[in-house]
């Protein structure tokens, strides 16, 4: 054989060998991810031709597939979409989103939990059904939630958040703006795009599930997490006197910019009662004690009760909140009160509330609750999981007791519900933007000595006159309303 055709002969058999390595990479070692990918549009093409689940809360489904008259066979519809769209997402040829995307092994049947019904259908000549998804969500929770956040007006953005203590099951998560996921499931594909363009380019972004993916500045509900952390020391009970005062001077800056004020609130003048700092929601005595707590033992409580960490599996993308872990006294005392860089969003501040109802015990939320086949059997039932022990029972009873103070005598009073205790926190944080208006924060349980729902209020703007803005007169209500729906 002479150089040349060797030559050539070598090139070919190398061209053979990377194709052979191509094709075994392609099918075998990333078959699984491309699969799963949602831009696969073969994948979504075939899950069209097949029945796929359903999303349930309760017995009703917020997401199912319907006959359809087009060659794709089945049409994906939302019965109540502006109310679970942040939850269900949609589903569509481009894309998945939510629930949808998360669970789309099950809903399209090719779950390998599915594998003898797959087998079934196949033995019976029956087309392949996909499995059903059973969330938490409770729907008079959900219900409530939605109503009291769209009461606010036109325009609002915000969310609210209800978990079960014990359990971390997700009872309620609405976000607003929110959007019809109907059509974006259309089998209209150019209709489908535009539609979704308009979405994505809307300024209010109707697409952000707020109750995961927003992060701001929880201010004064952060104040849970500071009195945690005072109680924790072993220094303070709820019984106890603390700093007090019309103003505190920020250490290490000087001038009138590092002094923090309390607006006007009653917190005496020197140390005044524990309840009195959090029912008139303190600044001044917050951020004394978070100065004495220090900045390091301050991160710690925040971080035991999921700031700076990933908990949320079955919806995506998770915002991480964040809290700083390198801070100066100064930025110590800020934090305190939820300003400087701290970053929460309305879940997160949910768990605070219910690791405090649950004596201590912060819960790892979810919302899937279970995986069901075709016929509805029972697959797989997702069990409660610890996330972390944030404080101790004893800990957690304390401030209980200044929460109820603060529904019984304080600023939360807008959530007090006849004959239940309940415990709450307002908060009103500062956006550091002048033309922004401040956020208003609401966070509660109840009843108090069985804790059944912890609840979340965000109210990131709204047709409200700026000097009107507070957490209790407009998160209160609303979280009042998703608690009674909870436990009437």
């Amino acid at each position: 054989m002479n150089k040349p055709i060797r030559t050539i002969s070598i090139f070919c058999l190398l061209l053979f060998l990377a194709l052979m390595v191509n094709a075994t990479y392609l099918q075998y070692y990333k078959a699984s991810s491309l699969d799963k990918d949602p831009r696969n549009r073969r994948v979504i093409v075939a899950a069209y031709s097949r029945e796929r689940g359903a999303i349930l809360v309760g017995r009703n489904p917020v997401a199912e597939s319907v006959p359809s008259k087009d060659q794709y066979k089945f049409q994906r519809t939302y019965p109540a979409p502006l109310e679970y769209a942040p939850i269900t997402g949609f589903f569509s040829y481009y894309s998945q989103t939510g629930i949808e995307q998360t669970e789309n092994a099950v809903l399209s049947g090719d779950d390998p939990g599915l594998f003898v019904t797959k087998l079934v259908d196949l033995l019976s000549n029956n087309p392949t059904k996909g499995g059903s998804v059973q969330l938490t969500i409770n729907a008079k929770a959900q219900d409530a939630a939605y109503q009291g956040l769209k009461a606010l007006g036109p325009g609002v953005q915000g969310s609210v958040v209800a978990l079960e203590p014990r359990t971390g099951k997700i009872l309620a998560m609405v976000s607003l703006p929110t959007y019809d996921p109907n059509r974006l499931a259309s089998h209209d594909l150019a209709s489908v795009q535009a539609a979704y363009d308009r979405l994505n380019a809307d300024p209010s972004e109707p697409l952000l599930n707020r109750a995961i993916q927003t992060t701001l500045p929880p201010g004064s509900t952060f104040k849970l997490v500071t009195a945690a952390a005072a109680i924790q020391s072993g220094n303070y009970t709820a019984a106890d006197q603390v700093p007090g005062g019309p103003t505190y001077q920020l250490p290490l800056t000087s001038g009138p910019s590092g002094q923090i004020s309390n607006e006007g609130r009653d917190c005496g003048t020197n140390r005044i009662p524990f309840t009195q700092a959090m029912g008139n929601s303190c600044n001044t005595s917050f951020a004394a004690l978070a100065n004495e707590v220090g900045a390091e033992a301050l991160a710690k409580q925040a971080e035991a009760f999921g700031f700076n960490s990933h908990y949320l599996d079955d919806l995506r993308p998770q915002a991480v909140s964040q809290f700083p872990t390198q801070m100066d006294a100064a930025q110590t005392g800020q934090a305190g009160i939820g300003q400087y860089d701290v970053r929460s969003t309305p879940l997160q501040m949910a768990m605070v509330a219910a690791g405090i109802a649950n004596a201590g015990t912060v819960m790892q939320p979810y919302v899937v609750d279970e995986v069901q086949s075709p016929n509805y059997d029972v697959i797989n039932k997702v069990e409660p999981k610890e996330l972390s022990q944030a404080v101790s029972a004893t800990t957690a009873s304390e401030l209980t007791k200044l929460m109820v103070y603060t529904v019984d005598h304080g600023t939360a009073d807008p959530a007090a519900i006849p004959g239940i205790s309940v415990a709450g926190k307002t908060g009103t944080a500062q956006s550091g933007i002048t033309s922004v208006p401040p956020y208003a924060w609401f966070v509660s349980f109840a009843p108090a000595e069985d804790p059944k729902v912890a609840v979340a209020v965000m109210i990131q703007k709204a047709n409200i006159p700026r000097d009107e803005i507070a957490g209790g007169v407009y998160g209160g209500p609303i979280a009042k309303a998703v608690m009674e729906a909870v436990i009437q």
